[in-house]
């Protein structure tokens, strides 16, 4: 180090050297330890096994498909749906949660870009004192009262420090702080994504209700026709009580299945009103039939899924975070190196401060290195590989769920479809048998029982097809959700 008042004694670094300096620790700095990163591999098939079974064809994705961006919910065409979801990114809670993180990240990565450049400080005093007739001194003691000379002296004294970044340590911070970036964004897609799929899931469930009302309903008016008849058989003696009680434990089961599904509808709408952040007396949604409408869901190819799901996606940018970091371990080996510049003004008086005479500067460098820490170092790095290996093996594994979720729900979607169509004739068959019994009724040939007995069986029928139809609708939301929804990669 160097330094001393600016009298002329010592004379500036040369600029030719200082700017030598800076060129070697640039051109030092161009290199960085530690491993780059490269995706690894993950087990991504061909095409999917379900997409071309039992006579079900899925279409592959577009850019005119109806699941546009972001408001993949389009495609259910509801209108109510739609307004719902819109609020899970202004009021879910959850979503907030993870946008807070996400923003958290945003600092941490500008915190470590910081540490790129150098640093700049300041510092400005005034002290007093005085000596035994010699020249006064800032070291003397302040305000001595021993006789002699007091003297006043300013200072002003800019401070540079700069430690290069040599073996880049600092920019694999950044990358890793980077990717941990893209690692919240990618995780704040998917609680988004998730909270959007299970307000679709409830709202689906609870136009279900709405349609198994109106069928318990029906029971329950059929039930209340069979004890009105079987009350009179009783009166006119051709039914026991026997065959009374068991009627009324009919209607009585019917109305307790009536009073269970206002219950369940109740549940799915303050459910509604949690994920679009409100309270349960805040929200109502008016009943309406569930929709027999079941929109084919574009599937793609399956690599495609390796962008468009941002759980995977996540899982992929936590590897290279921890790759980063790696290098962050492996440049405790080496030694670092720090700069330091001080300039500045010491004198008095404040108004000639300034003066040439009056200049102090310093240069100075230091170099700082770990002899012996026991195996530390060693330990450390193998710590940051392991978590690294542990994160490619999270990644496949989420690659692998991924794919498993899909075609569990192209399965679903396939048997379903074709259950359905069974379920369907089923229905018809059973409308048949009971317009055939009332026709007879009319004729006078069967008893109204037999009237009511077909009709029972024709509304759990129905029954039926509404619990296919709503695990249709509900398999296409889990299916949008493996598939990531609209979300994309390239949205990091």
């Amino acid at each position: 180090m160097r330094a001393g008042p600016g009298t002329g004694t010592h004379r500036p670094a040369p600029r030719r050297a200082r700017l030598l300096a800076l060129g070697l620790a640039l051109a030092l700095s161009a290199c960085k330890v530690g491993p780059n990163y490269h995706r690894p591999d993950a087990p991504v098939p061909t095409a999917y096994k379900e997409a071309d079974v039992g006579g079900v064809t899925w279409k592959p994705s577009s850019p005119q498909d109806a699941l546009d961006r972001g408001a993949w919910w389009a495609i259910y065409a509801d209108p109510q749906l739609d307004a719902l979801e819109r609020q899970v990114n202004i009021s879910n809670q959850t979503v907030k949660e993870y946008e807070a993180e996400y923003r958290a990240a945003v600092a941490l990565l500008h915190e470590a870009q910081a540490s790129l450049f150098p640093t700049l400080s300041i510092a400005a005093g005034a002290q007093r004192g005085g000596g035994g007739g010699g020249t006064a001194s800032v070291a003397s003691t302040v305000g001595s009262g021993a006789g002699g000379t007091t003297h006043t002296e300013f200072t002003l004294e800019p401070a540079l420090s700069w430690s290069p970044d040599i073996w880049g340590t600092i920019r694999r911070e950044v990358e890793s702080r980077k990717a941990g970036v893209q690692v919240g964004a990618a995780q704040l897609a998917a609680a988004r994504l998730s909270a959007q799929a299970t307000l679709a899931a409830d709202y689906f469930d609870l136009r279900a209700t709405d349609s198994l009302r109106e069928i318990l309903v029906r029971a329950v008016d059929l039930d209340k026709k069979v004890v009105e008849i079987t009350d009179n058989q009783v009166q006119s003696g051709t039914a026991d009580a026997g065959d009374l009680a068991a009627a009324q434990s009919q209607l009585l089961a019917a109305q307790a299945n009536l009073v269970a599904v206002d219950e369940q509808r109740g549940t799915y709408e303050h459910a509604i009103a949690m994920l679009t952040g409100h309270l349960p007396s805040e929200v109502s949604v008016p009943a309406a039939p569930l929709s027999s409408v079941v929109p084919v869901v574009p599937v793609g190819i399956p690599s495609t899924l390796l962008e468009r799901n941002p759980a995977v996606a996540a899982a992929e940018r936590q590897m290279q975070q921890e790759n980063a970091l790696i290098g962050v371990a492996v440049g405790a080996y080496f030694p670092t190196l720090s700069l330091t510049a001080i300039g500045g003004y010491a004198g008095n008086p404040l108004a000639k401060l300034f003066n040439i005479g009056n200049r102090i500067w310093s240069l100075g460098a230091s170099a700082s290195d770990t002899m012996f820490q026991g195996g530390a170092t060693v330990a450390a790095v193998a710590n940051a590989r392991a978590n690294y290996d542990q994160y490619v093996a999270t990644y496949r594994q989420t690659v692998l769920t991924t794919f498993q979720s899909v075609e569990d729900q192209l399965l679903a979607l396939r048997v379903l479809h074709q259950q359905l169509a069974y379920q369907t004739q089923a229905v018809q068959a059973a409308q048949k048998a009971a317009d055939i019994a009332m026709n007879e009724f009319k004729a006078g040939t069967v008893p109204y029982t037999t009237v009511i007995s077909d009709l029972q069986n024709l509304l759990a029928d129905q029954q039926s097809e509404l619990t296919i139809q709503q695990n249709q609708l509900i398999a296409t939301v889990t299916l949008i959700e493996a598939l990531g929804g609209g979300w994309d990669q390239s949205a990091l």
